[in-house]
């Protein structure tokens, strides 16, 4: 099984602005892109090389900066985008889901090209529901495209862990993505023999920040869509942040700020679990790869979060 590491970063927040098929913002408000890249540059530094993307992340501009960030390094580096997600580039909206052999086919090709690359070296499908007879078909044309060197490796960003388990019966099948963080976990996802890439490991920030009172309005957090589980209205969720607020001590001990302590509980959970946090800026990737050198949580701290957090 290809090698993805402890940790990866995400780059959604980096794609900028852009709306679902019923115009309702989906982004995380403006982006700086030259920071983003900077972002991206200074992870590979301290020793951070995979990097999680979507081809419907700013509607393609999330691929373009990951392309231009590893323009001369992308041997050092693994990439990981999904497809599935239809969209429209000049109107920066959603379209609908794509679920067919041929929407893969051109989808892959159109990543290739914003990346800037020849390969990518895992390949998400990035619609969490599509029937498992249509997902077959997906996965026997991802047999084809790692074949033909167009991908290294293929998974599942699906919460449903029928469909993750089944996406990796496939030859290349190495990894699904999930919602999982020590606030809502999904203990059974990882129970399998592959990798899972944990979105949202810091619960939209609730793990990361202390005030939420300048987001912007076109900010997924403030929209209210039917997934959000951190947020309502712009503001924490009263029962996750009292989670939070219930292991902070034990998170933060031994010098780790909450973020670190947040990203060590997913090492002391399950080598399988790969955290991939959210990134804008070169202080947030200092702060995250920081996490690298704290470690896991010591079994006694995984306990004492654990008998809290899920008595």
């Amino acid at each position: 099984m290809t090698d993805l590491g402890k940790l990866g970063f995400g780059t959604w927040a980096m794609g900028g602005p852009f709306a679902g098929p019923d115009g309702s913002p989906v982004g995380w408000g403006p982006a700086d892109d030259g920071q983003s890249v900077k972002a991206l540059r200074r992870a590979v530094e301290l020793g951070v090389t995979l990097f999680d993307t979507a081809d419907v992340y700013g509607c393609g501009h999330a691929e373009t900066l990951v392309g231009q960030a590893f323009a001369g390094v992308r041997d050092q580096v693994l990439i990981a985008s999904k497809w599935g997600c239809g969209f429209d580039a000049e109107s920066r909206r959603m379209t609908g889901n794509e679920g067919s052999v041929s929407y893969l086919r051109r989808a892959v090709e159109g990543s290739l090209r914003r990346l800037g690359t020849d390969w990518i070296d895992l390949y998400q499908l990035h619609i969490g529901d599509l029937p498992l007879e249509d997902a077959a078909l997906l996965r026997d044309e991802c047999e084809v495209l790692v074949r033909e060197g167009k991908i290294r490796a293929y998974g599942w960003s699906t919460d449903d862990v029928a469909r993750a388990r089944f996406f990796c019966e496939g030859e290349h099948g190495i990894a699904a993505q999930a919602d999982i963080n020590l606030l809502f976990d999904n203990p059974e996802m990882y129970a399998g023999e592959y990798a899972v890439l944990c979105r949202r490991p810091l619960a939209m920030g609730l793990l990361a920040r202390e005030t939420f009172t300048d987001l912007p309005l076109d900010d997924v957090r403030v929209t209210n869509p039917d997934w959000l589980r951190f947020f309502v209205d712009g503001k924490p969720s009263p029962e996750f942040l009292k989670a939070r607020e219930s292991v902070r001590d034990v998170l933060t001990s031994g010098g780790r700020t909450l973020v670190q302590g947040a990203l060590a509980w997913f090492w002391a959970r399950s080598p399988r679990l790969i955290p991939i946090p959210g990134v804008r800026t070169v202080e947030q990737v200092e702060e995250n790869a920081g996490a690298l050198a704290f470690g896991a949580l010591t079994a006694d701290e995984l306990a004492q979060v654990e008998s809290v957090l899920r008595p």
